[in-house]
Parts: C-alpha cells; sequence; structure tokens
C-alpha cells in the first residue's frame, strides 16, 4: 500500500512536471475530425511536453488579450488576415529553415510560416454538370440556370477570397461581373460549412470550395461523382499559417513546434485531416486522390498590404451587386 502512495506521488510529480505548450487554432482545427489531435500526439511523442489547444476565433482573441496573452503559438490565421496580424505586434521571428516548402509561390517571410494551402474553386456535381464553366467569365455569362452557394465575405476567408479572386480576375468590370453572377446565387452564408452541406444535400448545383474538397469524397466516401471547375484565368490561393508569440514563456517548446509544422510527421497529417494541399510535401508524396485531382495552371494570391487595402473595396463592390 505504502509501494502503491508512493508510485502514484511520483506519477503525479511526473505530471506536473511536464511543460505545456499553449496552441491558439480555430475551433474546426483542434476537432476531432480536424488535423490537432494527430498532431498533438505527434508532437507530444517527441517533446516530452504537453501540447493544449483554446479554440476559437484566433486573431480576435489575441488581439483582446494583447500582451497579456498566454498562447506561446498560434495556427489557423489565413494569408488574407497577415497584415492585420503583424499589425499587432505580437508575434515573433519563426527561424524555421523555408528550403522544404513545396507551394506553387515562392514564400520568404519571416515571422508567418504556412503549414497547408488551398486554391478557391467552385466544385460540382460530375454527373449533373457535363460541361461544367471553363473560365470565371463564362460562370458568370452562362445562361445555364445553375443554383450555387457561395459565403459572405464579412463573415468567411473563403468568403473574401472569392471577393479578391473576382477582383484580380475583373478589374474595373467586378460589380458589373457580380451582378451577372447573383441571379444563380441562391444562398449567401455565414460560413463554408452551411454552404457546403447544401451542396451535399442537392439543395445547389455548386458551391464556392476548394479544388481539394473532391478529395474528402475520394477518400472517405468513395464517391468520384464531385469535381472542381478549372477556369483559364487562375485561382485564387488560400493559405493557413502558424506563428510563434514573442511573450511565450516557452521559447524552446514553441521553436521546436514552429520547426515541426515543416517536418514530414505534421506534413502528412495534413492532407485527409484538413483537406488541404500540404505547404511541405512534394506531390509525390500526396496521397493518390489528391494525385488525381483537376490542379490549376496558375495560382493568384495577393501580398499582404495589397489584399489589406483591396479588402474593404472589394467587399463594398460585392455588396452594392448583390444589393440591386
Amino acid at each position: 500500500m505504502k509501494y502503491g502512495l508512493t508510485l502514484a506521488a511520483m506519477l503525479a510529480a511526473t505530471s506536473a512536471s511536464a511543460e505545456t505548450l499553449t496552441v491558439y487554432a480555430p475551433d474546426y482545427f483542434a476537432s476531432e475530425w480536424g488535423p490537432g489531435p494527430a498532431i498533438k500526439a505527434a508532437f507530444e511523442a517527441q517533446c516530452d511536453c504537453e501540447l493544449e489547444y483554446v479554440t476559437g476565433d484566433v486573431l480576435p482573441r489575441l488581439r483582446l488579450e494583447g500582451a497579456r496573452t498566454k498562447a506561446d503559438v498560434a495556427i489557423g490565421i489565413n494569408v488574407d488576415a497577415m497584415k492585420q496580424a503583424r499589425e499587432t505586434g505580437l508575434f515573433a521571428p519563426h527561424g524555421v529553415d523555408l528550403s522544404p516548402l513545396t507551394m506553387p509561390i515562392e514564400w520568404t517571410d519571416e515571422t508567418f510560416l504556412p503549414f497547408d494551402w488551398s486554391f478557391a474553386a467552385f466544385v460540382y456535381d460530375n454527373t449533373k454538370i457535363t460541361n461544367p464553366p471553363t473560365s470565371f467569365e463564362e460562370l458568370v455569362n452562362s445562361e445555364e440556370d445553375w443554383k450555387i452557394a457561395i459565403q459572405d465575405p464579412r463573415t468567411s476567408s473563403s468568403g473574401l477570397t472569392l471577393v479578391l479572386w473576382g477582383h484580380e480576375v475583373f478589374g474595373d468590370d467586378v460589380e458589373e461581373a457580380w451582378a451577372k453572377l447573383a441571379p444563380k446565387v441562391t444562398t449567401v452564408t455565414k460560413g463554408w460549412s452551411e454552404a457546403y452541406g447544401m451542396f451535399t444535400d442537392g439543395q445547389v448545383d455548386m458551391v464556392l470550395s476548394y479544388t481539394v474538397s473532391p478529395a474528402y469524397h475520394i477518400i472517405a466516401e468513395e464517391d468520384e461523382t464531385k469535381s472542381a471547375a478549372l477556369f483559364d484565368e487562375g485561382h485564387y490561393m488560400s493559405v493557413e499559417l502558424t506563428a510563434k508569440l514573442a511573450g511565450t514563456d516557452q521559447p524552446e517548446l514553441a521553436d521546436a513546434f514552429m520547426n515541426f509544422v515543416l517536418s514530414p510527421a505534421f506534413q502528412e497529417i495534413i492532407p485527409t485531416a484538413n483537406w488541404s494541399y500540404p505547404a511541405a510535401l512534394p506531390k509525390e508524396q500526396w496521397p493518390d486522390a489528391f494525385s488525381r485531382l483537376n490542379y490549376p495552371e496558375k495560382a493568384i494570391l495577393l501580398g499582404e498590404d495589397e489584399a489589406a487595402a483591396l479588402r474593404d473595396e472589394a467587399i463594398a463592390e460585392w455588396r452594392a451587386a448583390f444589393s440591386r
């Protein structure tokens, strides 16, 4: 009995002494169906520590907490919010070797580290739509009576991606393009999940999503009826970022996690847990279903200053057209 008490005390002491890395992450990331649990297990296996997620809207929470934040690392910040994140002054250089990156664009930022990326796209059921649009212009001008679901750019990162993408493609004519598209858009949702659910339920013919979305159906459901329409003008990229907090009280653990992000142990989790392209894994190491997907030839991504300067204007153009 005395031995049992001593052993229990030793185990409790060991558990109490384990260092904890606090990672702020979006709800989807740390959920049981997201990549968070597997990433937590893989990192803890090599760090002799505990990784604790604090979930919610990452950047708004950090801005509210300021220097008082208990976060050591933030993950899941979208590239279009990078300037806002940088302006908080809360982040430190990541110090990670960027040579493993395999994205279709060059990435040199010393503070924000990409962990995955994707192309925005309109996804459709290929058993119902046999002649999908091959350009953004064709989608807008088509006389087909398609029912489309998109997301609101004021509340959704994918919706914001859409208005930036449209502005890049149509330029000064973008408001007219949105006005032409509006009759086909039957629903504008607050977030991606609601819109995509309407698509999978058959309520709409097409949904604003990502070129990787069909991979989920292929791998998880053995369903090859979903495809992404590829546009001649190119597709806007969405990039998700990780960053180290300057005020972390676990700098060594934070550095270890930042280096872990581009390692195979982390990157191999991303394709089938976050349904995105891994930022640092060669194509030949992607799951077979990913290699079979439609892949755009041209990537579109605005610099952080340009995206931030254009944000309000692009949303206003979209709102003006959709409120007619």
